[in-house]
């Protein structure tokens, strides 16, 4: 290999379907962001990937549809960041894409990320990597979290303990101890983003709830709260991980029908604290240290109601953005692909067996020759 091919792109779509993450990074000597921009998806391809997180009818011709549509979406976001930024393609060496998640079933083993591959591959003209979480899920773990092998690698202290904290649609943590002979910790502590993202279309059109403000407007309800608390994964012990398949529209409309008499804005109040209480809990019952710095990344790092929650839920942590690590909060999840793509073609683990429940390391991802 040049040593000159050592750009990798990372793209991501996640559960929160808010848009397309793409980087450039190189991680040798050290970690180095290059660019970043995000691509929208469009409403129509938006909406067919949202009905096929749930069964429905003529799934699979649906499903190649998509499929198609999103790689070359992914292909032409890619094309665009290397056009906009000027950036030598010969010198990158692959592309990590992690696909839309259309369904994730850890307890059937299995998972599907869509996203044609071999359309980015032959698009870009750009060896391809995609497809990671379903070798881990062939030794036996969840598939997921993965970014915590990425959080390890670059982000963990010799000094003290952290815990990087991703809010996308779902919310996920990653607990680095100091002590390397400690396990690190992942796994995804419930919802984040995507049922006040649901609500809030659901009620004013509106695709997010800016810095939580329509939140802010609402009052807590503690009953509501409670109900929605009760659902078991809240209490599970890790490795664990979940999706849209529990955390729904539906799902919040069932427990809805035993308050009808609560507002809208109350309802989306209640939302946001049931994802901050959540990963508080988690974090209280689960992490086995409790001295430790939280770094947010992620879209809900931008939500500022969500981080007030989360300081007054656990007052005595300090919290700030994964910025301060150097690596900025909207481009962590796209940056950790880009990684894994590296890892992939270095012929190097992906995965963290303490973190999925993995019965051993494996290398991750399905290769896609340029």
């Amino acid at each position: 290999m040049s040593k000159l091919k050592n750009i990798y792109i990372g793209l991501m779509s996640g559960t929160s379907l808010d848009g397309i993450d793409i980087v450039a990074a190189r991680f040798e000597p050290s970690f180095q962001l290059l660019a970043s921009q995000s691509a929208i998806i469009p409403a129509e391809l938006k909406n067919k990937l949202l009905s096929l997180t749930q069964p429905g009818s003529n799934e699979i011709d649906l499903m190649g549809i998509a499929d198609n549509a999103l790689g070359q979406l992914f292909a032409d976001a890619t094309n665009q960041l290397i056009d906009d930024n000027n950036i030598d393609r010969s010198q990158i060496r692959a592309i990590g894409s992690h696909g839309q998640t259309i369904r994730h079933r850890p307890e059937c083993g299995f998972t599907l990320q869509i996203g044609n591959a071999n359309i980015i591959a032959e698009q870009t003209r750009i060896t391809t990597v995609a497809d990671f979480r379903r070798r881990d899920m062939a030794t036996g773990g969840q598939g997921a979290p993965l970014v915590p092998a990425f959080h390890k690698a670059l982000l963990q202290s010799s000094v003290d303990d952290r815990i990087l904290l991703n809010v996308g649609g779902m919310a996920n943590i990653t607990f680095l101890p100091c002590n390397i002979d400690q396990p690190v910790m992942g796994f995804d502590t419930g919802p984040g983003n995507v049922l006040s993202d649901a609500w809030i279309m659901h009620c004013l059109k509106q695709p997010f709830d800016h810095h939580g403000d329509w939140a802010r407007s609402g009052s807590l309800n503690s009953a509501l709260l409670n109900d929605l608390l009760s659902l078991p994964y809240f209490s599970e012990a890790p490795p664990k991980s979940t999706g849209r398949e529990q955390f729904n529209l539906d799902w919040v409309q069932q427990i809805l029908a035993g308050h009808s008499t609560l507002s809208d804005a109350d309802v989306q109040r209640t939302l946001l604290e049931l994802t901050a209480e959540s990963i508080s809990s988690n974090i209280r019952q689960f992490v086995p240290s409790q001295q430790f710095e939280l770094f947010v990344c992620g879209g809900g790092s931008n939500n500022r109601f969500m981080l007030e929650r989360l300081r007054l839920l656990m007052p005595q942590i300090k919290i700030s953005t994964s910025d301060k690590l150097g690596i900025e909060a909207d481009w962590m999840e796209a940056a950790a692909f880009a990684w894994l793509a590296k890892r992939c073609l270095d012929g190097e683990s992906g995965n963290v067996p303490d973190v999925t429940g993995a019965s051993h390391e494996r290398i991750l991802g399905s290769i896609h020759p340029a």
